[in-house]
Parts: structure tokens; C-alpha cells; sequence
């Protein structure tokens, strides 16, 4: 499902290579005919915002959304499995799920990053794409409604992502749950949390080092230019055509 690739740009660090890409992109979400009118209204207003901006604020606006604090992290089992072993076993589970369907991955990025899953989706059967996102529309309800509600236009992709997946999920209910949690991106909360990474990796004696977290996010933070790959096979598969907006 090609909607799915432009998704996936959608939610990865704004680039030049995304900007250049505007014309196959938007070609892409008006020859969809799965998303509503409404959704795909929503979609291309943002990659106009993506594509028309100053890339500097959008690459700050990014990071400033994504990598301050675990709310909104795009680390999909960070939101199910936060740093419990479960979260290392799940992770190699999805890795072998790629693998045994041809999926070779050229990228510095964790299996469960969002982006990198929906590029892996686009590959898959509808019938697949769909099973998948059944499973996981609860952390996309989520996501989106912290997104939402922090005015970030970023939660476009989730309501897309959540038509697709043919679920509807409860907004009052999710709007109260995201309004009685404390916000995990202040200053405050942020200093927080990196005195405690720092007291367990004195415990661990340096025997460990998690990849989740403000480590971890530092860490995509550090390596968010890097743009995920296919391999050369799939991605000749799933290049969206070349047009201009009707």
C-alpha cells in the first residue's frame, strides 16, 4: 500500500529529499482510494507544511515533538513493554518477521520505530496490513491524542493510520486519559528522568546500557538524518509515481 511509504515520510526528520519528494507524494494520496475525503484533506495539508516550511523550524519542531520525553516516542513497544526485558524479545520477534518476508534493513534504527514498521507494511498483503495495525490502534489512538492535544499537526498521520485500520477508538475517553497525565517533555521532567538514567547505569556498573529512554532518544536524536532504506528490490516495488497535484 503505497499510502503507507508516504506515512512513513510523513513521520520521519524533515529533509531536503522530503521536500524534493512533494509531487510523488501528494500523487500518491489522491490516487488512494481507501482513506476518507476528510483524512486525506487533513494529509495533504500537512505535507504542504512539511514541503512549504523553513526545513531548520521543522527539523526543531521534530525533534521538540518526538524526542522529549517516552509520550510521544515513535518506538512503538516503548508504549507497550517501556523498559522490561519483554521489550528486547519483542523487538527480535519483529526482526525475524521482516527477515523471513525479504525485508533487508540499511538503517541505524530500531525494528519498532514507526516509520521503519510502516515501510515494512507497505510490502505486505491488505489483509496483513490490516491485522497489524488492529493490533496496534490503541498506541496510535494514543499517540494521536497526546499529538492532538499538544497542537502538534503531527497526529494527522495517526488519524490516517487509524482510518486505514478501519478502527474508531473513543475521544472523550482518550482525551481524559491523555488530559490526567503529567507531561513528560518539561524541563523539569526531563532532568527528572536523566538523574535516573544516570543512577541505574551507575548500579548497572556499566554492564548495560538500554537503547529506550532519553538515552535511546538521544541517540535518534543523533541519528535521525539517516534515512531508512529497503532493500533495492523493494523499494523499486513501491516507488510511488512521479506526478503533479490534480
Amino acid at each position: 500500500m503505497q499510502l503507507l511509504k508516504v506515512l512513513a515520510r510523513v513521520l520521519e526528520y524533515p529533509t531536503e529529499e522530503l521536500q524534493a519528494s512533494r509531487d510523488a507524494l501528494v500523487a500518491v494520496v489522491l490516487e488512494d482510494t481507501r482513506l476518507p475525503r476528510k483524512n486525506k484533506q487533513q494529509l495533504l495539508s500537512c505535507l504542504d507544511r512539511l514541503c512549504d516550511g523553513d526545513l531548520l523550524d521543522l527539523q526543531e519542531e521534530y525533534v521538540g515533538t518526538f524526542d522529549k520525553g517516552r509520550a510521544t516516542s515513535l518506538l512503538l513497544f516503548e508504549h507497550v513493554h517501556g523498559e522490561s526485558r519483554d521489550r528486547g524479545q519483542a523487538m527480535v520477534d519483529l526482526m525475524d518477521e521482516y527477515e523471513r518476508n525479504g525485508l533487508e534493513i540499511d538503517a541505524r534504527e530500531l525494528p519498532d520505530y514507526l516509520p521503519l514498521f510502516l515501510e515494512y507494511l507497505a510490502t505486505r498483503p491488505a489483509e496483513e496490513i490490516q491485522n497489524w495495525l488492529e493490533d496496534i490502534h490503541h498506541i496510535l489512538g494514543l499517540l494521536g491524542e497526546r499529538l492532538f492535544q499538544r497542537q502538534s499537526h503531527y497526529h494527522i498521520a495517526m488519524d490516517a493510520l487509524l482510518a486505514i485500520a478501519g478502527r474508531k477508538v473513543d475521544r472523550q475517553e482518550l482525551a481524559k486519559i491523555v488530559a490526567s497525565e503529567e507531561r513528560d517533555d518539561t524541563p523539569e521532567a526531563l532532568d527528572k528522568v536523566w538523574e535516573e538514567e544516570m543512577v541505574k547505569f551507575v548500579d548497572d556498573q556499566g554492564s548495560s546500557c538500554s537503547t529506550g529512554g532519553v538515552v535511546g532518544q538521544r541517540r535518534r536524536e543523533l541519528e535521525q538524518t539517516q534515512t531508512i532504506h529497503l532493500s533495492d528490490k523493494l523499494m523499486a516495488d513501491a516507488t510511488p509515481r512521479q506526478a503533479g497535484r490534480a
